[in-house]
């Protein structure tokens, strides 16, 4: 089918539901789409705009929950295993102070700040040309927001594979090869634009990589995509690769930053934070796990003039 349309069977796939699901949004007229010589068919662009509008709206419901609880920030953008862990142990220290996050991937999480539907964004955004994260997005994705970068720590991204590596996947090279089945993170995410940068690089087009349209929205969900025998190979971090007991090949090593705009900075809620990310009792909880740098923890590394 032509990529600008897509089949109920695709939709489906695109969205990570059964096709019957899909059926029952067109019956509700939830769902943009049209019929042709019998058959549902969906335009991409129109799948893709209305997938974006739902984020935002529950992006807004999270916004009114958030301001209705006294000391709550609202955080959106990418993942990361001690993320969690982190902010576990900010509710411990600092059960005064709350953060609610949603999983949106790097580049939503900077459209959402823009747009004042956060307070914080997570962010690990490659630029190929600078080799510079996240801070060259900021005229695109923040140009209406005074931004503050703070760097959380540094982790390794790579691939990971099945138990054993019994495909023998040395590289970004070896996905298209046949029997490779790839779970990829979401269009948008961090993880995504860097296999993207990769995928060019090898001058390989996503159309031969069988799997490259399965998204989800986690590292975790990558790494239990790839033990459960759905994918043999992913994009993820190596905390997730240790935790699964996985083979990781390492790809980069990646600057993991919270965005917000000047003023929110100095909030007592992310002042706590900082405060428990540079914690030896959180350091102590990570080492079990490993492979993060925290040498520029808790540091502005850029600030909007």
């Amino acid at each position: 089918m032509s990529e600008e349309m897509m089949s109920t069977k695709e939709v489906a796939q695109y969205l990570g539901v059964h096709e019957k699901q899909v059926y029952a949004l067109v019956k509700a007229k939830r769902i943009p789409s049209t019929r042709i010589t019998g058959k549902w068919v969906f335009p991409k662009k129109l799948i893709e705009e209305w997938i974006e509008s739902h984020a935002r709206q529950g992006l807004e419901k999270a916004r009114e929950k958030s301001s209705s609880m006294s000391g709550a920030l609202l955080a959106c953008g990418s993942n990361d295993p001690i993320l969690d862990m982190l902010q576990t142990a900010m509710k411990r220290s600092h059960p005064e102070f709350l953060i609610l996050s949603a999983n949106t991937g790097s580049t939503e999480g900077l459209k959402a700040l823009n747009s004042g539907y956060t307070d914080l964004a997570w962010s690990h955004l490659l630029d190929p040309k600078s080799g510079q994260y996240n801070i060259p997005f900021l005229p695109t994705y923040l140009p209406d927001v005074k931004a503050v970068v703070v760097n959380l720590f540094h982790r390794e991204l790579g691939l990971i594979t099945a138990p054993k590596n019994p495909l023998n996947i040395k590289s970004f090279e070896d996905l298209d090869r046949k029997g490779v089945l790839l779970v990829n993170r979401q269009r948008g995410s961090g993880t995504r634009v860097l296999l993207d940068h990769h995928l060019k690089l090898a001058k390989i087009p996503s159309s031969k990589i069988e799997g490259y349209d399965r998204e989800v929205y986690t590292h975790f969900e990558v790494g239990l995509s790839i033990l459960t025998g759905e994918a043999n190979a992913g994009v993820a971090t190596i905390a997730v690769a240790r935790l699964l007991g996985l083979p990781f090949l390492p790809v980069a090593k990646e600057s993991f930053d919270m965005i917000l705009e000047k003023n929110t900075f100095f909030h007592r809620g992310i002042q706590a934070f900082i405060e428990v990310l540079n914690s030896r009792e959180f350091r102590q909880r990570v080492e079990a796990i490993g492979s993060y740098d925290f040498k520029d923890s808790g540091k502005i590394v850029y600030s909007t003039n």
